[in-house]
């Protein structure tokens, strides 16, 4: 499936497209394996107004970089402050309320990719820390070099040229708004693609030191994850792990190690994000043939899983996606390689 047009995860995504702009870009060649793609999301809300975003998370890591709220229904009022941040995985769906203007770009890892960073991905499930408290790196100079600040060091003294020949701001031609330095945290990203260069040379850096063996490791289990994400006759731990060549203890503990969760978890959770996907396209689900293809003992245990995870029954999700308004497209990075509103 194409990642730019991959919306599994976003519950509800229709209503989604209706507050944001929204758009993903590819993996350069060295990360490959280990970062499934660069995500973006910017907004600008009406005053007073609030978006509360429900996510579905994939079984990976977000490393991200914006000026996004913290998790939660009602967090602080904003702005917020212009950071870099470590998003473990979340077993349980999370909500992101946005309100005033903003941006966020992240690096959405593959199942296990992040143990090529850390050596125990597990004991960051669920957590929302700054980069500082996960790697040996400046989260906060990162986070300005991908604003594009030019007061900071590093290669960001072109970020935002393109956008600054491209701005149309009204203004009667008397003062340059690209004359001054930006200030870091401002509320909209001005170059994307030189914070998508930038985050992915950062990350790159920082595997610069860490074992060979951890890397290849991790790639693995990536590699094996794949599999349970795109082969539905993979319903059990055990037939993972025959395609992958180890013991099912095996396969158990380099997941918990490099993905932070079981394989039986992993397989579990995309088959959900996969009939939450085709919910959201107006496919008629087979909820009994989804029950048999993960295993489940038959369609009410599925039915408890899906309303656990999503709050919701998947008659009412379905019901959710079908009254919102149509989706407008999201954005691929060629078609908008400036990023702008």
């Amino acid at each position: 499936m194409d990642p730019r047009q991959d919306t599994r995860g976003i519950v509800a995504p229709t209503r989604m497209m209706q507050h944001v702009r929204f758009a993903r870009f590819p993996t350069p060649e060295p990360l490959t394996g280990l970062v499934d793609w660069y995500w973006l999301v910017e907004w600008d809300l009406p005053p007073g107004r609030r978006h509360p975003q429900q996510v579905l998370s994939h079984p990976a890591v977000n490393i991200s970089v914006g000026v996004a709220p913290p998790p939660g229904v009602d967090p602080p009022p904003g702005p917020h402050p212009l950071r870099t941040m470590v998003n473990g995985v979340d077993v349980t769906m999370t909500t992101r309320t946005l309100s005033g203007r903003g941006w966020n770009l992240a690096a959405k890892t593959t199942t296990g990719g992040f143990g090529a960073w850390v050596d125990d991905v597990r004991a960051l499930n669920g957590a929302f820390l700054p980069l500082r408290a996960v790697m040996d790196a400046d989260g906060d100079a990162l986070a300005r070099r991908c604003a594009g600040d030019a007061r900071d060091a590093g290669d960001a003294g072109d970020a935002g040229d393109a956008t600054c020949d491209a701005v149309e701001d009204g203004s009667d031609g008397d003062t340059d708004p690209c004359d001054e330095p930006r200030a870091p945290g401002e509320d909209r990203l001005h170059d994307v693609d030189h914070a998508v260069r930038t985050l992915d040379a950062a990350l790159l850096a920082a595997l610069v030191a860490r074992p060979a063996e951890r890397i290849a490791l991790s790639r693995e289990v990536a590699r094996i994850a794949a599999v349970a994400e795109r082969d539905r006759s993979v319903r059990r731990v055990g037939e993972l792990a025959r395609l992958a060549g180890v013991t099912t203890r095996t396969l158990q503990r380099m997941f918990a190690s490099c993905a932070g969760v079981s394989p039986t978890y992993v397989v579990r959770r995309f088959r959900l994000l996969d009939a939450a996907e085709m919910v959201r396209d107006g496919q008629s689900v087979e909820w009994a043939s989804i029950a048999h293809q993960l295993g489940y003992a038959d369609q009410a245990h599925l039915t408890r899983d899906f309303t656990a995870s999503l709050g919701r029954t998947p008659a009412a999700y379905a019901r959710e996606c079908a009254t919102a308004d149509p989706t407008p497209p999201m954005i691929a990075a060629e078609d908008d390689p400036e990023g702008s509103p």
